[in-house]
């Protein structure tokens, strides 16, 4: 039973003085959780947001997130983007004596104040959300004022 302790555990010898930060980098990112989170410090995913004349374009890394773990919502000119994710490992033995489940949940929230919500289009490919998200038409709303 000693293996299903939580954490790495390693052996103090000699060899390992001075390659502790190493080498616990190299357990951290080939033994941890699923590619997203360990590419998601804080709960939070990678966005890039560019700003034409006539449209935002959003772009999200979400590795490994298939679109029905996606949930994109716009509400009062506030474009959310949720992800969650949970895996369950499969084991059809009956006699494991460790089994695991992986969840995650992160969010990010953009202020888009003159979004319009007709015509977002939103895409997934190879790890990359795209969201297109178009402006609204400006109108001058300015008006001359006549003194009396």
């Amino acid at each position: 039973m000693a293996g299903l302790i939580p954490f790495n555990r390693k052996q103090n010898d000699l060899m390992n003085i001075g390659f502790d930060d190493f080498s616990n980098m190299l357990d951290d990112f080939f033994t941890g959780s699923w590619p997203i989170q360990r590419s998601l410090a804080g709960d939070k995913f990678k966005i890039d947001i560019q700003d034409n004349d006539t449209e935002y374009t959003i772009e999200a890394e979400l590795p490994g997130v298939k679109k029905e773990d996606v949930e994109i919502t716009l509400n009062d000119g506030r474009l959310n983007i949720s992800v969650k994710k949970e895996e369950v490992s499969e084991n059809k033995s009956k006699k494991y004596i460790h089994r695991e489940r992986k969840y995650a949940q992160m969010s990010r929230s953009i202020l888009l104040a003159d979004a319009d919500d007709e015509g977002i289009k939103a895409k997934l490919e190879e790890g990359v959300l795209t969201i297109q998200v178009p402006k609204k038409q400006h109108e001058d709303t300015s008006k001359r004022i006549m003194i009396e």
